[in-house]
């Protein structure tokens, strides 16, 4: 049962027609959580062991001693959109481990001038209303040792929310799987995203549609597609964990972020396309981290139709003590454009500190 099971998750992305699917979609779940992460440019899917493993790498959870927590908020383009998220993690027994967390994404009071104008071509103020655009992402995640104790599994499961003011909203579903395995001080890793593809059914509201379709006359506005699937994505990483002197740490990691699609990326075809990312880490005696990371590597073409190379570099600091862990960066929501970098804080509670 389990084989044919396994055979499923495999092979279910191959029965769907390519047609249907989307490069970009449910692109809110790509941002990254944790400040720690998020610092080192996400170049962490081989060394996440902490509660947010849940979205970096489920495999990780195993690292986790007792309950963990965590917190934490952004704000981009001048604190026009929200990004927070939360999670909770604890182990069942020694080989496995368990977690939920919680992802929200919003602009909120946008305003809605569909019916600013009436029908005889007068324009009142009164008529304008505020409504919001959120993202929701539900996860739970599993994690555990497999046959040998220096390799971990994990599975994540996510319901996906997004809402659109009165107009339209949707639901999703999809699986992502990690696996991690360490040897000698290093380690590897491997994250599947949305391996069975994931789902978005949209639920478009036709009273609000129908005020807005013919707006422009002769561009009539169609209804959108009710159904939208995500591709799988895959993040590879290789990390060394080095010792240097008596109280610092050196934490490497290198990432190769995959799209199985043709995009702006540093390595790109038709079938896949890949982003590396390089992350570090010094920590002095596991009290005070400094770290930073470069990645999202991408061709610009100009206007003169040449293209450029262009990257982004991270940066980020963090203390811990007495089982709390404070972290702070300063990074992108993934373009390096002219968006505003964003500075980013979360906080990460242990309690098995708590219970010595």
């Amino acid at each position: 049962m389990k084989q044919k099971l396994l055979l499923f998750v495999l092979c279910f992305p191959l029965l769907l027609s390519a047609q249907a699917f989307r490069n970009y979609s449910n692109e809110f779940l790509t941002i990254g959580v944790d400040a720690a992460g998020l610092g080192m440019s996400k170049s962490i899917v081989a060394t996440t062991n902490d509660v947010n493993a849940i979205y970096w790498n489920p495999a990780g959870l195993v690292g986790i001693e007792d309950y963990q927590g965590s917190l934490m908020h952004a704000s981009y383009f001048a604190g026009i959109a929200n990004y927070n998220h939360a999670s909770f993690a604890m182990p069942i027994d020694q080989q496995s481990a368990v977690g939920i967390s919680i992802i929200r994404f919003g602009v909120d009071d946008i305003l809605n001038t569909t019916e600013l104008i009436d029908s005889q071509g007068n324009i009142d103020f009164n008529r304008i209303r505020l409504f919001s655009s959120v993202d929701y992402a539900f996860n739970i995640a599993y994690a555990r040792n497999l046959l040998f104790k220096d390799v971990k599994f994990g599975v994540n499961a996510k319901i996906v929310r997004r809402i659109i003011g009165d107009f339209a909203s949707s639901w999703g579903f999809g699986f992502d799987i990690g696996i991690q395995f360490e040897r000698n001080n290093w380690y590897f890793g491997l994250m599947v995203r949305d391996v069975t593809t994931t789902f978005n059914s949209w639920s478009v509201n036709e009273d609000e549609f129908n005020k807005i379709k013919n707006a422009i006359p002769g561009q009539n506005q169609e209804a959108p597609e009710n159904t939208e699937i995500t591709k799988p994505k895959m993040q590879l990483g290789v990390a060394k964990n080095w010792r240097i002197g008596r109280f610092l740490n050196l934490l490497t990691e290198a990432n190769a972020n995959m799209r199985f699609a043709k995009t702006n990326d540093i390595f790109s075809s038709n079938f896949v396309s890949i982003d590396p990312a390089l992350g570090f880490q010094l920590d002095y005696d596991e009290l005070v981290y400094l770290r930073a990371g470069v990645g999202n590597f991408q061709y610009i073409t100009e206007f003169d139709n040449t293209k450029s190379l262009s990257l982004q570099p991270n940066f980020g600091v963090g203390f811990k003590y007495n089982g709390i862990k404070i972290d702070y960066a300063l990074t992108n929501i993934g373009s390096v454009g002219n968006a505003l970098y964003s500075n980013i804080f979360s906080v990460t509670i242990d309690y098995s500190f708590f219970r010595r």
